[in-house]
Formats: C-alpha cells, structure tokens, sequence
C-alpha cells in the first residue's frame, strides 16, 4: 500500500468528530493493508512506530525538509524499512546518516506524506486515532468480538501485533494469547475519588491500602530469570538489581508481580519521589537503596489469575510475599476505610487505594474497582505550552498551560487534551532551567511569549477544586494550581481526563 492512503485516511478520520465514522474509515484501511503493512501501519497512525524513538527529533525534522514530491511513491514497507535503518544507525557518523536518511525520505514524499511522518515521528499524530479507535476497528475490519480484541492487545501490550494476528489469524488464535511470563502487560488503573469513605460507597467491600509515594512496577521471574519493567512496560531489570535479588527468594518458580518500589530514609519514612525515580535513569548512582512491595499477582506456577477475585489474588500474595504486601484492611466499613488513610498519610505515603474485593484485575483499563484518594486534589495534566517569565523569571520559561485528557472528543479531539488553567507556582529555580532547556527541544510553534510544546509532558498538580468557566472548552478551571512535580514514569495518555475533573464541580 502507498503511504498516500495512509496519510489521506489520517487526515480524514482527524476531520470527523463522529467516532463510528473514524472506526469505519480505520477499518477500511486495515482490510487493504497486506499482512507485513498492518504491524507498522498500525503503530504509525497511534505516532507510536514500530521501532519505538529511531534518535529524531523535531530538530531533525527541520533540518530535513524540502520541497515535496510531485505524486506518491513511497509504499508503507519503504518507510518501516527506512525506520529500521534510523533506528538501527550507532557508533561515530550516526547523526550524519540519520540526516542524509531523513532527507532522502522526505525528498521522496508528497507534502501530505512529509507532514504525515513528521507527525509519526514526533508522536503528534492527533487524529483522534488513540488506541482504543483503532481497536475498535480493528475488531471491524477483522469481524472479530471487540472484548476478545481488546483483551488481546492488553495482554500483548503490542496493539499492531494484536491487528496482524486479528486479520490474518483465527478467531481461536487471538482469544488463545494470554499472560506470557516475561512479557509484560497494561497495568490496571485506578480511579479517582475525594475520600476512602465515597471510594467504599462506590465499591463495597474492598481493601483499602496504602498509596505509597513510589514508582509502580512489574515483576516477572521464571526460574531465577527475573524481570522488572515499569509502568509503561520498560525493561529497567538492570537498574534495579536489590528488587530481582528479593523476587528470587520468593518459595516460586513463575510469577507476575504488580506493584510499587522507593526508597526510604534511616527512620523507614518515604524519601522524596525524585530519590526513587533517578534510580531509573540511564546514568543512575546505586547509592539510593529501593524496597518493593506488592499489592496484586497476576500468575503463579502455570496459574493465570487475572480473572480470580482480588481476594483469591490477595491470598495468593500472603502466601507467596507477606513481607513485602503494601499494608491495608479488607472493610465494607466507611471509618474504618478513612481510619487507613489517615494511617497512609502518617506513614509518610499519598493516601489509599480503595479495591473491590471481587474485582478481576483489568489490564490496561480504569474503571471503578479500584479507586485512588488523595488527602488533597492532585491530577496527572499534560504540558500543552509555557510562557516567558517577567520580573525575576525574564529569561525563564514559567507559566504553564496545562490540559486534561479527553477520551471520547466531548470537548474536542478524541484523545487530545482541553485546556484547564495555568500556573507557575510551585516552580523552584531548578525546575525553572529544567523547564527552559527541555521545552524548545520538543516544540511545535511558538509566539513572542509562548512556546507550544508537544503534548508529551505530564505534571502533578495540586488544586483546592474546580471552578465553571467559559474560557476554556472544558467549562472548567482549576482553582489555585500549582507543581508537584513531573512525572517521567507516565505517558500523556496516564493523564486523568477532563470528565474526572469536571465530576469535581458535583462535589
């Protein structure tokens, strides 16, 4: 297939509003697709590629452009093939032949092509086409049970494979792909809720355990072969050799583990976040020592428990872990659900998580079982732009835009971000200079004031509520927001979502 098609059906389904007629459009495409064009295919129309970061940047893009061909050429197997050669160039001259790469590719495409590849690249692909569309239309095009589908993808965590074996394969062979220790799955999310009391009116029985102020993991041991990935499925078992030592021990052969890991102080109270997240990083010092522990189990011995009750799953874990369970109470008792959050809150961590005791673990889905409370409204939002500090800030890029994640489009893209407020309280001069070095290296536009950035960004934030108002699309703006911190360990699509923020208006 012509990348032509692709960017054409691109630009038609960023057009629409209606999401049946995105789904219509994504599935015809994917019906003509040949069995090698639907992985990769698949992973650009989300501006996720197949090879993942291939070392360009907007930069690079910039630097690539030129006048656009005539009529179509490329084919989308010419392009993954030129993405595996990005990706895969290393060692001295590496710059040098990702450019004469890039440039050659462009130089081949129509400029509806070069727009479409600059925006995979950049991940920038709004078209409304976010994950859950195209699995929509990929049980379409496949004339296969959505659930079974999007089933397929969550345990996979690879939604172009998911598309390959839905097309090509039997209905048989998708529903058969399950939990594979060593591969890891979309965790289960949490929503939010204003008290542990309100959590329990929502769920029932459940247990209510502490929120630790961490960085969440997955853990999977086969043998003595251990694994541990992050929450959006990076492999960091090499940076974090004192959790692999601890799971070694656990009386198991095959396990997944979910849970949390950070590092505390002499007197066992949390260090900051920021302690236990640079443990992640590339150039990480060892110095800062990180305790796990686990709150759900996924598969023990040959055993997939992700449909069991979280009780049966909770037994499990005492039985394989009770070291390191994260503490907590089973209770349908609303004081004695707000009695553990005060308790989380004394120990130093951000509140509970409330658990419907007969909840299935719902992989890569936010739903009501679990529920999150914090002792103050704090959100997940995404850095939409920043403008140019005055007075003391001249020079710094201070006040934030920040924006909610919108599903469905009932504020305006599906899948993109509405605008809630600014802020610039809560910024230290550190995050001042971070801000300011890393915002143009991934920016889109900018005016005499302001820098557009790519939505790629997420920050905490905490606010006293929300207030009505017109000035955003939303009809909502935050009332006295400002950083916590940035959160490196999620994506922009982990942001909470516009109608969470909305539901604050009720309350």
């Amino acid at each position: 297939m012509l990348l032509d098609e692709l960017a054409l059906t691109a630009d038609t389904v960023a057009s629409t509003r209606s999401r049946l007629a995105k789904v219509d459009a994504l599935a015809e495409l994917l019906r003509r697709l040949e069995p090698d064009e639907i992985a990769p295919a698949v992973g650009l129309l989300v501006g996720k590629p197949r090879q993942g970061r291939v070392g360009v940047g907007w930069r690079g893009v910039a630097a690539a452009d030129g006048a656009p061909a005539d009529g179509p050429t490329i084919t989308v197997g010419e392009l993954d093939a030129a993405l595996d050669r990005l990706a895969g160039a290393s060692g001295a001259g590496s710059s040098s032949e990702r450019a004469r790469e890039l440039r050659e590719l462009i130089g081949r495409a129509t400029e509806r092509e070069q727009g479409f590849i600059a925006r995979a690249l950049l991940g920038e692909m709004r078209t409304g086409a976010l994950e859950g569309v195209l699995t929509d239309a990929i049980a379409r095009a496949a004339e296969r049970p959505g659930e079974v589908v999007r089933r397929a993808a969550m345990l996979s965590g690879d939604l172009g494979e998911t598309a390959r074996l839905a097309l090509t394969g039997s209905e048989a062979e998708l529903a058969a792909v399950g939990l594979v220790v060593g591969r890891p799955v979309l965790p289960m999310l949490a929503a939010t809720a204003s008290s542990a009391a309100a959590a329990i009116e929502t769920t029932g029985e459940a247990s209510v355990e502490f929120k630790l102020d961490g960085a969440r993991i997955q853990v999977h041991r086969s043998g003595d072969d251990v694994r541990v990935f992050t929450r959006n499925l990076a492999d960091v078992t090499h940076r974090l050799p004192e959790v692999v030592e601890v799971v070694r021990q656990l009386p198991v052969h095959d396990v997944i583990l979910d849970g949390e890991t950070l590092s505390l102080d002499e007197a066992g109270v949390p260090r900051p976040f920021q302690e236990t997240m640079s443990r992640f990083g590339a150039d990480a010092a060892r110095e800062t020592l990180l305790h796990p522990w686990f709150f759900d189990v996924l598969h023990v011995d040959g055993r997939d428990l992700l449909d069991e009750p979280l009780a049966t799953r909770l037994a499990e874990l005492e039985r394989i872990a009770p070291e390191y369970r994260i503490p907590g109470e089973v209770t349908d008792d609303p004081d004695l659900a707000e009695r553990v959050s005060r308790e989380a809150l004394a120990a130093g961590q951000e509140g509970v998580v409330v658990k419907a005791i007969g909840s299935p673990y719902a992989a890569g889905r936010r739903g009501s079982s679990w529920i999150k409370v914090k002792p103050v409204h704090t959100y997940d939002l995404v850095v939409l732009a920043c403008e140019w500090g005055s007075g003391r800030r001249t020079g710094w890029l201070s006040n934030l835009h920040l924006g909610a994640l919108d599903p469905t489009g009932e504020f305006g893209e599906p899948g993109g971000y509405v605008m809630v407020g600014k802020t610039f309280k809560g910024l230290t001069d550190e995050l001042l200079r971070w801000q300011t070095e890393r915002f143009p290296q991934i920016e889109t536009r900018r005016t005499a004031n302001t820098v557009w950035v790519e939505p790629i960004i997420v920050v905490e934030i905490a606010i006293d509520g929300v207030q009505r108002s017109s000035r955003y699309p939303g009809g909502i703006a935050l009332r006295f927001a400002r950083v916590k911190r940035y959160r490196d360990d999620k994506l922009a699509g982990d942001a909470d979502t516009i109608q969470t923020l909305r539901a604050l208006l009720r309350e």
